[in-house]
């Protein structure tokens, strides 16, 4: 029998791609935290790639995941996304954070999900490296037995005036994203600057993430069916796949082990006190 890893060694658009992107992989489990410190965080490991702190720590052949959750929950909204189609008051009403990702995309309701970031300084095309993240998750979901597959569209983008259903991320689906039965299970964007790529991602646990639809702007009875609807068609989450949750745990150690296994190497766990001079302003996270 081949080995699943060795299914990966061929890029799916048939470009060779070996073994080859990064010599050392590094895992970050960082806990649950609120939106503006999940993304606080995530804006100063970008930063230690940019300056080089992290390659002259960890080598400059490295990448970096994080994992991570959200306490409370929030909606995350894309970098120049309009923040007018959120509903900011009934989220501030219902306590759920409302913070601006560095990275692109549309707006994700993060609530029971499963969270990762991935950086990197490579000269590797955006495309290359968003194969390369959702491969890696592959792998993990494998090991939970889902065959999850690569969507082979791009994404489509609303034209002219924006509609409500295009405020969600999980209603549109990119090129290399993975689904299960057609239906989108994880989500991402990325964000480069200079040869530095951050990609966040959501691998939603519960069919939570469809309640986005309830915080839209704007919403009157038909366009919420409309998008409640759209939501049930195109999306789906881990529970409705396995009919149970798996713990957080879990993930974090399926995850890690993906990553080095598509690399062909032993993913290194660091602990956020090993990141002390670059999550200075992380007094929480670090202690």
């Amino acid at each position: 029998m081949v080995d699943s890893a060795q299914r990966f060694v061929e890029h799916p658009g048939g470009v060779a791609m070996g073994n080859t992107f990064f010599q050392k992989v590094y895992c970050l489990d960082s806990g649950f935290h609120t939106g503006e410190e999940n993304m606080a965080i995530d804006r100063e490991l970008m930063a230690s790639f940019l300056d080089g702190r992290f390659q002259r720590r960890f080598g400059r052949e490295s990448c970096l995941w994080r994992f991570y959750g959200w306490n409370p929950c929030a909606i995350t909204i894309g970098y120049n996304q309009d923040i007018s189609g959120i509903d900011t008051l009934k989220c501030h009403t219902e306590g759920i954070d409302v913070v601006r990702r560095p990275t692109g995309g549309r707006a994700v309701f993060h609530a029971e999900e499963f969270t990762y970031s991935f950086f990197a300084d490579s000269e590797e095309q955006n495309s290359e490296l968003y194969w390369m993240v959702h491969a890696v998750i592959q792998l993990a979901l494998e090991e939970l037995g889902i065959l999850a597959g690569f969507c082979r569209s791009t994404l489509s983008r609303s034209q002219g005036v924006a509609v409500p259903e295009g405020v969600s991320c999980f209603t549109a689906s990119a090129r290399y994203e993975l689904q299960v039965g057609g239906r989108k299970l994880v989500g991402s964007a990325q964000r480069r600057n200079r040869h530095v790529l951050l990609q966040h991602g959501s691998l939603p646990l519960s069919a939570r993430h469809k309640e986005l639809c309830r915080f839209i702007a704007h919403a009157d009875g038909g366009v919420f069916e409309e998008i409640r609807d759209a939501m049930e068609r195109k999306t789906t989450s881990l529970e409705e796949i396995l009919g149970y949750v798996p713990e957080y745990g879990s993930l974090v150690e399926l995850m890690c082990s993906a990553a080095g296994k598509l690399h062909g190497v032993e993913a290194v766990k660091l602990h956020p006190c090993d990141l002390s001079d670059i999550l200075e302003h992380q007094e929480d996270l670090i202690h």
